[in-house]
């Protein structure tokens, strides 16, 4: 007989969804599942505000919620969200969010946004995923959206971590991508995942950069140099490979989309890393 669930550590939370499931991928690494809101709808590539309460206040006993931007990694049409996420032990919120159980409950805003959607891009025929460390949680969600496969012959989620361990949840999505009854037929004619490692030894290792400006990126993957007739990209890492990418791209022609303007790359810049 499987043991109930624990009881919600907070009963009444404002806005509160209850976690269904959570897994530990590494001391830095985690992700987890809650309920989804009966009226809740996004785009496949949004985020939206989740959190916790603070501990009370001594002096007035009250507490405030601890909200922080969230990519959604599960498709627009899963029946639960999934988000992935840093452990910072002195974190605001990380510091209480990785403690979380089963039955215990999370802040989650329903005003979702963002720019990682495809309407924010021209029609093109490849569409790349760049990613770094957490950066890859909308790219989950738009890696199972079946209009991805609808618009482009082929895609190409990218990977850049420090540590082999830090890339496993990116070989669970492949796997389960290539499993999954709705786009996995499509998925294993047209999906790449191209995956690197800057400090631990690896197959392959590099920023992906540095694997861009040498041209080592694409031949690897058998791919053509970047085009903006062609490629298609959205980024989503750290401030620092954001503005890096940008200003590579921009030099080769590429120009910035938006919901309300549609280009040849978007970047992603609200999400915790």
């Amino acid at each position: 007989m499987t043991a109930p669930a624990p009881a919600p550590k907070v009963a009444s939370l404002p806005d509160g969804q209850t976690v269904l499931s959570v897994k530990h991928w590494d001391d830095r690494l985690f992700s987890f599942r809650v309920s989804r809101p009966a009226s809740f709808r996004f785009r496949s590539g949004e985020f939206v505000m989740i959190g916790l309460m603070d501990d009370p206040n001594p002096e007035t006993g009250k507490q405030k919620p601890i909200l922080r931007a969230y990519s959604i990694a599960s498709p627009f049409w899963d029946e639960e969200l999934e988000f992935y996420s840093i452990k910072v032990q002195d974190g605001p919120l990380t510091s209480k969010l990785q403690k979380i159980q089963p039955g215990d409950q999370v802040i989650v805003k329903t005003k979702p946004t963002g720019t990682l959607v495809l309407d924010a891009l021209l029609p093109g025929k490849r569409l790349w995923m760049l990613s770094t460390g957490t950066g890859v949680a909308p790219f989950a969600s738009l890696m199972r959206e079946p209009e991805t496969y609808e618009k482009y012959e082929q895609v190409i989620l990218t990977q850049t971590c420090r540590l082999n361990s830090e890339l496993e949840y990116g070989v669970d999505l492949e796997r389960r991508l290539m499993e999954d009854p709705l786009v996995g037929e499509e998925a294993r004619e047209k999906f790449v995942r191209y995956a690197t490692t800057t400090r631990e030894e690896s197959p392959r290792m590099g920023r992906i950069t540095d694997l861009m400006k040498s041209g080592k990126l694409f031949t690897d993957l058998g791919v053509p140099k970047l085009d903006p007739t062609y490629d298609r990209i959205m980024i989503c890492g750290s401030m620092g490979l954001n503005m890096d990418l940008k200003e590579i791209l921009e030099a080769q022609g590429f120009t910035e989309g938006a919901n309300s303007r549609p280009g040849e790359y978007v970047v992603e810049r609200a999400f915790v890393d």
